[in-house]
């Protein structure tokens, strides 16, 4: 593997943490720096120490005993006094910390520790007084991590006894979640949850506090034992703390995976801790500790995420006490936290390479070393990669191309495309050949094809339509149609020194244009007018209405326009982050939900999946080498089930304009008006879609994410030259094509649902003749007895307060 020139091009960085059950004696500085030499960055420290677990055993047994006492039989009490009972015996308090009871002090690393609560306490318990107690010590902990400096807290996540789900115990853990983010207002909670639970048993710690239960709840509702109860306790705890970007995730990594839809679930939710046990590793030939091929594919996908990870291994043995060993085992590799980046990155020589290996089995941190040798040779990233890096779930509201004129940073960072103007040559190549063999009458007096590029920006796709008639030799006549001054200005410069003054610029509204000017002082016909005027959903950056705007100087009997046709797609997707994000402006911004926007996704999870034999079924275009991916085992995964919501096609129909222009002026011939005000002169615009997604898994639904397909042109053989930002047929259309990112329309109300439930989503196109807007809407059924039942319904969303302006 080469070295890593370009910091951008490396692999992420991975932060690794050093995690021990049984860790007792205080972390102090000379342990940091132990960890920091053995090429560790990070290290947890409990914040109370088993004299303070002893403490409150004590006080819990003192309080049995007396209960126990006054309950028995051959007791010597008067007879007269009440017998005390848990009702009316005073739970016991916890005292304030004592020196001897935390091993944390302020100190200037302690920014590097990840505190840890007492993982013996229950606060999820169905015993009243456990969770009481669990909850004293649980408080005094927060409070004290926070006068500390504490930054980072991990928290033991709710017991799942027996794989179950009690919601009053969830929303009881939920609660003391939320009082502890109040106590700390600047910590990052992280709790550690299982990927999904196994055989869930009691805790093996026989001093832990759930042992102690006595009683239990009458009003528990429980809930049968799933794959899905880990995430499920997590939704119920995430959504009563309001999505808090406080609360995040540890997840523990079973020596067994589940099943990839559970592990596409984990993706979508703010993880930031993936907790590796010792149990998790297996031996490889020479007896050293490695990660399975899923293991391994599970991590390569979450350290691509925009917000990376930390690792933590846990149990994995004590950290040594010496740099040598460490240095041997690393290459002489600097360790992370005091490379800081690149720097890191180049690989040992042969020389070292050799030392490595034959130090091996003296490695005093072999798991460590192991996934030091995985962040080491992690994949590039591809150009794709690269470029999205920055935007990976970054929300950004759509433009609005025709209300402003845009600046050259934003063309600039369009025309970086490299497959969007590469296939809009091949589209005008094979235009202008079939042009040519039909021997179609042409527009212009000299023979030549007219070519009107309408809305050229800084001139791409001038230049290709230029590269076009050279590569074919057919000639061409090319207009450069655009209304932004500025770039109006480049264009001129672009004419003068790359086209050889070829084109003809005009700086004109394409839709007040009135067609290339003859030689007679009149007006003549475009042959090809072509446009790249699609937004992510295709129409949202009002294609149709500025094609159908400038479609009367298309050539009425053979012309042309490219792109040919459009379409939109939608499917509704979990996307935890983007619905968090958006909450957090909602105090500033009341009309957050009520926007679209431009978002490139990453972590979010396909709430609708089909078997390849199901998408068949449906008509989704697919093939088995596209959209479908061989899993671990050999099989075939599943695909999105992306639908498509409605389409465009220019030139339109000749009648349709006709309408549209009787409609414009309010004539009596026009009809009464158009249904959301204005004359109705664009309602042939206006669409609407209703669609179902089965919903195999239970999830939750934050919103729509949206995308479109276009046909550039298709030939007269048949052959089409196309684009798309479906997931499903990218890559057989345009794979690795960067111009357009998804469109995501978010629900206010999140709706959950359990398995096999039924999503039906509404959405319409809507105009008022001024701008266009979309409205959605989701729904939530459940088939219950053969009949299909609703359970929940999204506010009805609407975004023409900020509709795009025409």
């Amino acid at each position: 593997m080469d070295n890593f020139v370009d910091v951008a091009d490396a692999p992420p960085t991975w932060y690794i943490g050093h995690h021990e059950t049984t860790r007792l004696l205080p972390v102090n500085d000379q342990l940091l720096r132990l960890a920091q030499d053995a090429n560790y960055d990070m290290i947890t420290s409990p914040i109370t120490t088993p004299h303070f677990h002893s403490n409150v055993q004590a006080l819990l047994s003192s309080y049995h005993a007396e209960l126990d006492y006054s309950h028995s039989s051959d007791n010597d009490n008067d007879d007269t006094l009440p017998i005390p009972t848990p009702d009316t015996l005073p739970i016991p308090l916890i005292p304030a910390l004592t020196p001897a009871d935390s091993p944390l002090i302020p100190h200037d690393n302690i920014s590097q520790l990840l505190a840890t609560t007492s993982p013996w306490i229950d606060l999820a318990s169905p015993d009243a007084i456990i969770a009481n107690i669990s909850r004293q010590v649980f408080n005094l902990e927060i409070a004290y991590a926070a006068f500390c400096g504490i930054q980072h807290v991990i928290i033991q996540g709710p017991i799942l006894e027996d794989g179950t789900i009690c919601t009053s115990r969830l929303t009881q853990y939920a609660r003391a979640i939320q009082e502890a983010m109040a106590t700390g207002p600047y910590l990052q909670l992280y709790i550690v949850l299982p990927t999904a639970p196994s055989s869930s048993k009691a805790p093996e710690n026989q001093s832990h506090l759930s042992r102690f239960a006595r009683s239990r709840e009458s009003f528990d509702i429980i809930e049968a034992a799933s794959a899905w109860t880990s995430w499920e306790a997590w939704n119920v705890i995430r959504t009563l703390c309001n999505y808090s970007g406080r609360l995040t995730i540890a997840l523990t990594l079973p020596k067994r995976l589940p099943s990839t839809s559970i592990q596409s679930r984990w993706y979508s939710e703010p993880v930031r801790i993936i907790w590796i046990p010792e149990s998790s590793f297996i031996p490889n030939p020479i007896s050293q500790p490695v990660l399975s091929r899923a293991h391994k594919s599970l991590l390569t996908r979450f350290m691509r995420l925009r917000t990376v990870p930390w690792l933590l291994l846990s149990d994995v043995g004590p950290i040594p006490s010496s740099l040598q060993a460490s240095e041997e085992m690393n290459g002489g590799i600097l360790p992370i936290a005091a490379a800081a980046g690149a720097s890191a990155w180049p690989l040992p020589s042969d020389a070292k390479a050799a030392d490595h290996k034959k130090s091996l089995r003296e490695d005093p941190t072999p798991h460590l070393s192991y996934i030091r040798f995985l962040q080491r040779n992690q994949p590039r990233r591809d150009a794709i990669e690269r470029f999205v890096g920055g935007y990976q779930d970054y929300l950004q509201t759509p433009l609005q191309p025709l209300a402003d004129n845009l600046e050259s940073i934003t063309y600039e960072v369009f025309e970086k495309d490299p497959i969007k103007y590469e296939w809009y040559e091949r589209a005008i190549a094979r235009a202008l050949m079939d042009w040519q063999a039909e021997s179609k009458q042409v527009s212009s007096s000299t023979g030549a094809v007219v070519i009107a590029v309408a809305g050229s920006g800084r001139g791409p796709l001038v230049t290709r339509a230029l590269r076009a008639s050279a590569a074919t030799s057919v000639p061409v006549q090319v207009w450069a149609v655009e209304k932004n001054p500025n770039a109006y200005v480049l264009l001129q410069r672009h004419n003068e020194k790359e086209w050889n003054r070829q084109v003809t610029v005009v700086k004109s509204d394409m839709r007040a244009w009135k067609g290339p000017v003859l030689p007679d002082g009149t007006h003549g016909h475009v042959d090809i007018l072509v446009s790249e005027l699609l937004g992510s959903f295709a129409d949202n950056e009002l294609s149709p209405e500025c094609l159908d705007g400038v479609q009367h100087v298309l050539n009425p009997a053979n012309g042309i326009s490219i792109p040919a046709s459009y379409t939109a797609h939608i499917t509704p997707i979990a996307t935890p982050k983007l619905y968090a994000d958006i909450l957090g402006k909602s105090s500033s911004d009341p009309s957050g939900f009520e926007l679209p926007y431009v978002v490139m996704l990453s972590a979010f999870d396909n709430l609708s999946m089909l078997t390849p034999e199901e998408a068949e079924l449906s008509n989704t275009e697919v093939k088995q080498e596209n959209g479908t991916t061989p899993s671990q085992d050999g099989t075939t995964l599943p695909i999105p089930d992306v639908q498509t919501c409605w389409s465009f096609s220019h030139p339109a129909p000749a009648s349709m304009l006709a309408q549209s222009n009787l409609r414009r002026g309010g004539s009596a011939m026009g009809g009464w008006g158009g249904v959301n005000g204005g004359d109705g002169a664009n309602e042939h615009n206006g669409r609407f879609a209703i669609h179902n997604f089965k919903c195999k898994e239970r999830g939750t639904c934050h919103g729509l994410a949206g995308y479109f397909e276009t046909v550039l042109y298709e030939g007269t053989d048949g052959k089409r030259v196309e684009l798309s930002t479906n997931p499903v047929t990218m890559d057989e259309k345009s794979k690795d094509m960067i111009s357009w990112f998804p469109i995501f329309f978010p629900v206010k109300a999140p709706i959950s649902f359990p398995d096999n439930s039924e999503l039906q989503v509404s959405i319409w196109r809507q105009t008022d003749d001024r701008k266009v807007w979309y409205e959605w809407l989701v729904e939530a059924f459940v088939n219950v007895g053969g009949k299909k039942c609703r359970l929940s319904t999204s506010d009805l969303h609407s975004s023409k307060k900020n509709g795009c302006l025409m």
